[in-house]
């Protein structure tokens, strides 16, 4: 029988970090807790990359924003605390050790991302079986969830199965699934999994990756209206170490950060083939709140689902009124309209009408391959995520109220 979760069951599992964080309040009393300051972090970094080049200091701003909220409005455990510096620490790294092995590999700053697929749909709208779809095709690359978080060196043909960093990214998932069993419920983790490209842009510290984490409005609201082309420098950068290490045609990609702010990711990859996943936006947000209320409750244990809730549909507006802006200032076709229901239906024909918008055809041998992958994956492998608006303050006919105009104008057909 299949289990349901909902967030209610998004608590910390593990009598010691129970332990731990009971212990943690009793320092912080006598304030002693574990650093979030923005020079601890970037020293802890410098010492473990071995160097003190991180290309420029366009990730100060941001970090000094993202630990301001993490500490005024985060409401973290001790474990919490700890979590969210390593997090942080580990994107340093990872941006330090890019920035060495680009200036000792020149020849990876020639490398040409050329018309990569990007996904701009909301979180929920089938993002990930679409992107899990497209690397199917044998001349796409996905980026997936292990590289995207230890960039470089970059694994090459000869080492993309067996790269220990695969088995060391399954042993940090399956932890995080033993503490918190109900997220395995209501996201596809696993290594070599097609992964959000948001971990590229959490190089430089901009992107929704953070606030996936903990509620940290304060910092949400600055990320809104930020500048975001340093983080596309990183991402870039990122992807052209991965490619030289194993070359590629085309990149599969996709966050609904980049619905927010098209005009710069037009300007970093301006032969981008774009696709807007739409989903009736009633289950999509109450979803949306559920996932990351189970989320928070890992690293907090004064999760408020109202608060939560309140954050991320206005998250999600603005994404959509970003791209709604975007398709106002544009001639019809500068994406391909994908709707999740037509998804589900009929992935098969959904991917060749994706193709035919940009004048092509999937291959034979991509075709034979999604339909063996659409036999293989249940999507209650783990259990049914289960979500009530109520919790969060809504309901349905009220969410549909509030999402109409989005709703109205992409034809976007309501759930039962």
């Amino acid at each position: 029988m299949t289990r349901s979760y909902t967030w209610r069951d998004g608590k910390l599992k593990s009598p010691v970090l129970r332990a731990l964080n009971v212990g943690g309040r009793l320092l912080e009393a006598v304030g002693r807790r574990p650093s979030l300051d923005p020079d601890d972090l970037v020293a802890a970094a410098i010492k473990q990359a071995g160097s003190d080049d991180l290309g420029s200091d366009s990730y100060r701003e941001p970090l000094e924003r993202l630990t301001d909220s993490l500490e005024s409005e985060a409401q973290l455990t001790t474990f919490g605390r700890l979590a969210m510096a390593r997090t942080i620490t580990t994107q340093l790294v990872t941006r330090i050790r890019l920035q060495e092995w680009m200036k000792s590999h020149p020849e990876a700053e020639r490398e040409e991302i050329r018309r990569p697929w990007v996904i701009l749909g909301l979180p929920r709208t089938g993002t990930s079986i679409l992107s899990m779809l497209l690397g199917l095709d044998p001349m796409v690359r996905p980026l997936r969830q292990w590289e995207a978080r230890a960039v470089v060196p970059p694994s090459t043909l000869a080492t993309r199965f067996e790269d220990p960093r695969i088995a060391e990214a399954n042993r940090q998932t399956d932890g995080l699934k033993k503490l918190n069993p109900a997220i395995r419920a209501m996201h596809p983790f696993g290594a070599m999994l097609a992964e959000e490209c948001i971990p590229l842009m959490m190089l430089d510290i901009r992107c929704l990756g953070m606030e996936t984490q903990a509620l940290v409005p304060s910092y949400g609201a600055w990320l809104q209206g930020c500048d975001m082309r340093p983080a596309y420098v990183q991402h870039k950068r990122g992807l052209k170490a991965l490619q030289s290490g194993q070359p590629t045609e085309a990149w599969s990609l996709k966050t609904p950060n980049h619905l927010w702010c098209l005009d710069v990711l037009l300007e970093f990859y301006p032969d981008a083939r774009l696709i807007w996943t739409h989903r009736d936006p009633g289950p999509v947000t109450t979803s949306v709140a559920s996932l990351n209320t189970t989320m928070h409750g890992t690293f907090s244990d004064r999760v408020d689902p109202l608060a939560v809730g309140a954050e991320w549909i206005g998250k999600l507006q603005h994404a959509v009124s970003c791209g709604m802006a975007f398709d106002d200032r544009n001639d019809d076709g500068w994406c391909v309209h994908v709707h999740y229901a037509d998804m589900m239906r009929d992935p098969l024909a959904t991917m060749r009408r994706i193709y035919a918008h940009f004048g092509e055809t999937p291959s034979g041998l991509h075709e034979r391959r999604i339909e063996a992958w659409l036999s293989e994956k249940p999507q209650t492998e783990f259990g049914r995520h289960v979500y009530d608006p109520a919790d969060f303050g809504w309901s349905y006919d009220g969410l549909a109220d509030t999402w109409k105009a989005y709703v109205e104008r992409y034809g976007i057909e309501r759930e039962k």
